[in-house]
């Protein structure tokens, strides 16, 4: 059954697989377009720089309408990213708009790990290290970073 959403998220994937934006990939689970596995590389000069780290993509029928549930598989440690996965992210919440598309995601995510915002903490940890020690928050970003290289 070809539904609007299914066709967008289509359209989507052959736009990534075309043009993928630097650092990302993905791709629809087999057989189940409505669900993705996504990798985000660490940027280069970052502390993140190296890190691979893994996410799902959730969509419902309502896309492009309504985001997908975006949440890390990978281990993190950032103020923006709760002890679950999940992203606290404009774009994912209240300034969601159907013409971002999974590159547009995906590349907004990848740039909140080198500028969260401190202000709206999933992680409040990370988020007084970011503000108050970057020297330790970077130690641990490279764990974290160092993690996902082993990481199933």
């Amino acid at each position: 059954m070809s539904t609007p959403s299914r066709k967008r998220l289509m359209r989507d994937f052959k736009r990534l697989q075309q043009d993928p934006p630097a650092g990302i990939s993905g791709a629809p689970y087999d057989n189940n377009i409505m669900l993705w596995n996504a990798v985000i590389f660490g940027p280069d000069d970052t502390p993140w720089d190296g890190g691979t780290f893994k996410l799902t993509l959730q969509f419902s029928e309502d896309y492009p309408n309504k985001p997908p549930t975006v949440r890390f598989v990978s281990r993190m440690f950032h103020p923006n990213i709760y002890a679950d996965g999940s992203i606290c992210l404009d774009i994912l919440q209240n300034q969601w708009s159907p013409i971002y598309d999974v590159a547009a995601i995906l590349t907004s995510i990848q740039s909140l790990l080198c500028d969260p915002n401190p202000n709206s903490p999933a992680n409040s940890e990370a988020a007084r290290m970011f503000s108050e020690n970057k020297r330790e928050y970077n130690r641990k970003v490279r764990e974290v970073v160092e993690q996902s290289w082993t990481a199933d």
